[in-house]
């Protein structure tokens, strides 16, 4: 297990876990549950949407990205976005420039939501549009992609189940972020006080 850098943004995550020598990262969003916002904004077809709705989510949320280990924890936070942003805008807004310079030594897996993220950001390919089938090459590819990433999911499952403040936010959205963050960190500091099991050598245990 490794330590966050989470407040220090991206880059300091990215030299960490490049100086672990992870062999990828895991690049992975999450919507967090807040209360009804009355923010709105202009959605791409030029109507008036609630900017904190999410439609994926059918619920008021906010949009956070997070860097996770190939082992499933995170390492990195972002701020809170509007739960209408989606993954692949979110992430070209905090963190997807950062990523750039690492890439070619540590390359990220990611969902089908980071599609067009650029090269050496891995995501599955969708099936077409018109209904034909993938290649069984390309269903290969997301397979394996799927089975490496699949833990990415957990990253964020360790925070929202210990700390349930963070399964329904009831402050300010825009502290949605801050709460995630130190929510990593004491998770991280929990881990590392945390008592060890004693291991009972051979010779002591009843074999009875």
């Amino acid at each position: 297990m490794v330590t966050p850098v989470c407040c220090a943004g991206p880059l300091s995550a990215l030299d960490r876990a490049r100086a672990d020598d992870r062999p990828q990262l895991i690049l992975d969003g999450t919507l967090t549950s807040i209360d009804r916002v009355g923010e709105k904004k202009t959605s791409v077809k030029g109507k008036e949407i609630d900017a904190w709705y999410s439609g994926k989510a059918r619920a008021f949320a906010a949009n956070l990205q997070g860097l996770i280990t190939p082992g499933g924890f995170p390492i990195w936070i972002s701020d809170a976005l509007p739960g209408s942003t989606h993954d692949i805008t979110a992430a070209r807004e905090q963190v997807l420039a950062a990523i750039r310079p690492y890439l070619k030594a540590m390359p990220v897996l990611a969902d089908s939501g980071y599609e067009g993220a650029g090269a050496s950001v891995h995501a599955p390919i969708r099936q077409p549009a018109d209904g034909r089938e993938l290649d069984v090459d390309t269903r290969t590819r997301n397979a394996l992609l799927r089975s490496l990433r699949c833990l990415g999911e957990r990253g964020f499952a360790l925070l929202e189940q210990r700390w349930r403040t963070l399964q329904h936010v009831h402050l300010s959205p825009s502290r949605v972020g801050d709460l995630a963050k130190a929510a990593l960190v004491l998770f991280y500091t929990a881990s590392r006080t945390r008592p060890r099991p004693q291991v009972v050598p051979a010779s002591r245990v009843d074999r009875r």
